[in-house]
């Protein structure tokens, strides 16, 4: 397991060690005590090719998230909304995938968001706490002031997503 320290504090891309023999392969995923961090709550997402879910964040419980892909290859995005950091608002994007066998780890404090970029695309979510609903909120994928430039013109968007606020509103959230 390699660790790459990204431009945004405590942002990690992480390159995972497989095995690889005449079956197939064994992938070493996540291990807790590389990153110095604890998850409680695994959860999983199957998506079609040209989906985009989020910009997704909790205000409180935040949560940090390991990020990796089963199967498939998505266009994944953190952006920092850590009031106090010299980053606050950049973002931060990279490929997922089966085959290049990166993970990102995004802390505590930042929106997350992802496209798909394959037909069927797994993608599993390591989490420091549990999802709280009455702490969601989105921000638009496509929000202006972003300025994030993702791969697809004609995503595939939840009815929940489609609702997200701008940055400038969450700002005044």
């Amino acid at each position: 397991m390699k660790i790459i320290k990204t431009p945004i504090k405590d942002l990690l891309l992480i390159y995972n060690q497989i095995h690889k023999d005449k079956r197939g392969y064994f992938k070493e995923l996540l291990i807790e005590k590389s990153i110095n961090k604890k998850f409680k709550f695994i959860v999983m997402s199957y998506s079609k090719k040209n989906v985009i879910r989020g910009l997704h964040i909790q205000k409180k419980n935040t949560q940090g998230k390991y990020v990796s892909v089963l199967k498939g290859k998505i266009f994944d995005v953190a952006v920092d909304l850590r009031p106090k950091s010299k980053t606050f608002g950049h973002k931060y994007s990279t490929i997922l995938s089966e085959k290049n066998s990166k993970s990102l780890y995004i802390p505590e404090g930042f929106a997350h968001g992802f496209c798909t970029l394959e037909n069927n695309n797994y993608v599993i979510y390591s989490c420091t706490e549990y999802r709280n609903k009455q702490s969601e909120i989105g921000i638009k994928f496509n929000d202006k002031d972003l300025n994030i430039k993702w791969p697809i013109k004609y995503p595939i968007l939840s009815d929940k997503d489609k609702q997200n606020i701008s940055f400038k509103k969450y700002l005044q959230s």
